[in-house]
């Protein structure tokens, strides 16, 4: 009777008061809401782990919404290497330590070898393309995957790809020699280093090569992958830890994510119809796809193939184009690497035009080029939170007195607190300084990541790089880089970023002087007169 009382009591409330009645109501859902969620949040925290406190339903999210690598390494120093966040009521491990690390995830590679599933890029942007080999959870179809991946990426294999290598870089050489009008110009060098990226990418992977920054796929491919990496952020996107946003039917991340899957949809057949045209006539060139396609071993379905092509336009993409744009801004600021780097190319290579572009077979052969290529993968960090991993079974963390980290926790592997270790480096391990790969040659890298699924494309990207950089370096002097407003580029890898709350980390735009060192030498070698 008392119910039912109650329940008239309100009904009649409703009809003679429902603007008010629909405040309480909502107010009161609103509540219950959050007390359901604070109770969930409480049950799914891992006991024996601490971390920082948050907030009712959003967790530790307002904190680490803007360089959240960052304020991960900072948080170390209060909780320890290995501590836990709340994402929502998503529990987080957080590993933030070079020897952290290599036990947890040196001991328990196959414990770690899961990706978690986000809703923005799981279930929005990759929901017809698929997903690369990087963002796919452990699954038979990913082992296939990463087999034939291996495959075409293995040293053999890249050593087929040289002359692609060459021929990229090449042009990215002559780009700057048109654009830069001989050095006489300012330029801004990233339409340069985005065509190299994407038509690395596209060569090595489909046969086919953007040849002018002016093609329309140069502009939609850069375009649209530049907006599903921002959809792969850890952050960025609410409503991967807060279901209820999910329900906004306004919501203009959600409109703008499916429009991405649409137009990325339509290049990625295209490619595939090319390629698979071009096979069909026997006309195609060597390259990836080609070469896992006629892998009778590999057992590939389209979807399959799909996801291989997406794992190199989207690595090239990201890792390529944002570490040499940080690093030709970095180079103009410190003319004495630049002098240090040429010696030791000249050292092998004259100034002359059989020499000034090096030899593109050359495997890694000049130690400094290659100690400044692991200080930049160092000191920027492209990546500075690697993909996250599931963990498909617990483990015991030996930072937190052996607690459990149950099967099917979220963690993050923070590889730029890790490449910034003082118990690796030292004092000085927030200064750029090549030879400290000298001194150290077998120091840990985790720009790639770590054990079973680090980047299946590190080989490539290093063997690309080395080239791109004995190229650039022995063919010009890097200088007067100013911002878009002219004054001083800011080059350190924290303050520099263009936008923090993004997974890859960015430098805003610049403008850099091209001044050649032996322009005639280099006409020569380009075989092709200089624009003045």
């Amino acid at each position: 009777m008392a119910v039912g009382s109650i329940f008239g009591s309100l009904a009649t409330y409703s009809l003679e008061h429902p603007l008010l009645f629909t405040l309480y109501a909502f107010i009161g859902l609103a509540i219950g809401y959050v007390a359901v969620t604070e109770v969930q949040r409480s049950k799914a925290r891992i006991p024996g782990i601490k971390g920082p406190p948050g907030l009712p339903m959003i967790g530790n999210i307002h904190q680490i919404r803007v360089n959240a690598a960052e304020q991960y390494r900072l948080w170390r120093e209060q909780y320890g290497p290995v501590y836990q966040i709340m994402l929502g009521n998503v529990p987080v491990v957080v590993i933030n330590s070079a020897a952290a690390a290599r036990d947890i995830f040196g001991a328990n590679s196959q414990a770690l070898s899961s990706r978690p599933e986000f809703y923005t890029f799981h279930k929005v942007v990759s929901s017809t393309a698929g997903t690369t080999v990087g963002t796919s959870p452990f699954s038979e179809s990913l082992k296939r995957r990463r087999k034939g991946a291996a495959s075409a990426l293995n040293r053999p294999s890249i050593a087929t790809y040289v002359p692609h290598i060459d021929t990229e870089t090449r042009d990215f050489i002559r780009e700057f020699l048109d654009y830069g009008e001989a050095g006489t110009k300012l330029v801004d060098p990233m339409p340069m280093i985005q065509r190299l990226s994407l038509s690395l990418a596209l060569t090595l992977n489909w046969g086919t090569r953007i040849v002018s920054q002016s093609d329309s796929l140069f502009n939609e491919i850069t375009h649209v992958e530049e907006e599903v990496s921002k959809f792969r952020s850890t952050t960025g996107n609410l409503q991967d830890y807060i279901p209820i946003l999910r329900l906004n039917p306004f919501s203009f991340g959600a409109r703008t994510a499916r429009d991405m899957r649409r137009r990325r949809d339509v290049y990625l057949n295209k490619l595939n119809k090319d390629l698979d045209d071009r096979m069909e006539k026997g006309t195609h060139q060597p390259c990836i796809q080609a070469n896992v396609i006629q892998d009778k071993d590999a057992k590939l379905n389209q979807e399959e193939l799909t996801s291989i092509s997406l794992t190199m336009l989207s690595g090239g993409l990201d890792t390529l184009t944002t570490l040499v744009a940080w690093s030709m801004a970095l180079l103009a600021e410190h003319p004495e690497i630049q002098e240090k780097a040429l010696s030791e190319i000249r050292a092998k290579y004259p100034a002359t035009s059989a020499g000034i572009l090096c030899d593109e077979t050359d495997d890694q052969s000049i130690p400094y080029i290659v100690a400044l290529i692991r200080e930049l993968l160092r000191y920027y960090t492209v990546l500075r939170l690697s993909l996250p991993r599931a963990s498909v079974k617990p483990i015991k963390s030996p930072f937190n007195d052996g607690a459990l980290i149950p099967a099917g926790t979220v963690v993050f592997l923070n590889a730029w607190a890790c490449n910034m270790d003082p118990e690796v480096w030292g004092d000085d391990y927030l200064e750029f300084r090549p030879e400290r790969w000298l001194e150290k040659p077998d120091a840990p890298l985790f720009t790639y990541g770590l054990g079973y699924r680090m980047c299946a494309g590190s080989l490539l990207a290093n063997r690309e790089m080395y080239t791109i950089y004995c190229r650039l370096i022995s063919a010009f002097s890097i200088e007067g880089c100013v911002d878009s407003n002219g004054g001083r580029v800011e080059t350190h890898p924290v303050k520099g970023v263009e936008d923090q709350t993004q997974l890859v980390s960015v430098p805003r735009r610049y403008k850099v002087r091209m001044v050649p060192r032996e322009a005639e030498a280099l006409r020569e070698a380009l075989g092709k007169e200089v624009k003045h």
